[in-house]
């Protein structure tokens, strides 16, 4: 099912819910924040199909550390330009959205048997505000960020994902963003999509579908196919975490399901009651 179909279908079906959708979006190059790509168009046209949130958690590929989990609490989070060598209009860009402090505080709470901390020191990097732009282009619903320990096996993140679960019913969107397959070393633009980019995207669409989380946290099942699709698994680790807090009454919805750049899937998904 192409994009704009399956937001046609999301957009017929998604009823009011005291149930927040879950999303994860494959962001991509940075460029897509200010060109007019059809990554970027159809995140347009999902923020126009979502409902609004009290607040939105953001799990993003670019805010990673090291056996601790933070959650940041500030009031005001800065719009973070964490990339190198792209034009000026891109770091011009600024998303000034308001912090959601109580509510990073609650999510410290749940995340307790995870270590979690507060932190004010981080903010919005591009993983965040470079989609975020187009679901909620006014800036005005509070955001806030949580950190992925890259220290943590792939069970310990869809774990923290049933951990947040029950913030979908106090009216927060956890929203993840990376991308299904990235591989940055092998990226061709222009070039036809590797086979095992195809593959893992395919592999892990398909498993999603089924509800198999233990196979998409299956380091040792996923093998050779895994460690090409992801040499560091930062931006694979959103898309386990979105998917830890879904449940069996959740309708999955796929969105730009592609290759770009060879070695970067954009395959986004939904999941809605």
């Amino acid at each position: 099912m192409g994009t704009a179909q399956s937001l046609h279908v999301l957009k017929d079906e998604l009823r009011a819910s005291d149930c927040m959708p879950l999303v994860f979006l494959g962001h991509g190059s940075p460029m897509n924040a200010i060109e007019d790509t059809p990554y970027s168009r159809a995140w347009a046209e999902l923020g126009r199909t979502l409902p609004r949130p009290q607040a939105i958690l953001v799990v993003s590929a670019h805010w990673m550390t090291q056996r601790s989990t933070l959650v940041n609490v500030s009031a005001l989070p800065r719009t973070i330009h964490d990339f190198y060598g792209f034009p000026d209009a891109l770091y011009d860009e600024r998303y000034p959205a308001p912090g959601a402090p109580d509510r990073a505080r609650e999510v410290i709470s749940m995340l307790a048997d995870h270590h979690a901390e507060g932190d004010d020191t981080w903010g919005l990097d591009h993983g965040a505000w470079a989609v975020l732009k187009f679901l909620y282009p006014k800036a005005d619903v509070p955001v806030f960020q949580l950190s992925i320990d890259m220290a943590g096996d792939l069970p310990h993140h869809l774990a923290i994902g049933r951990a947040l679960a029950d913030l979908r019913r106090r009216g927060v969107l956890i929203l993840g963003s990376g991308n299904v397959v990235h591989n940055l070393r092998a990226m061709r633009p222009g070039g036809a999509p590797y086979d095992w980019a195809e593959a893992f995207d395919t592999l892990f669409a398909e498993r999603l579908e089924a509800r198999d989380h233990a196979a998409i946290t299956d380091r040792e099942g996923l093998g050779s196919l895994l460690k090409v699709a992801h040499p560091s698994l930062d931006h694979y680790i959103p898309a386990v975490t979105v998917a830890g807090a879904s449940d069996a009454k959740d309708r999955l919805v796929f969105m730009n399901d592609g290759i770009d750049l060879a070695s970067v899937s954009m395959r986004s998904f939904v999941y809605y009651q």
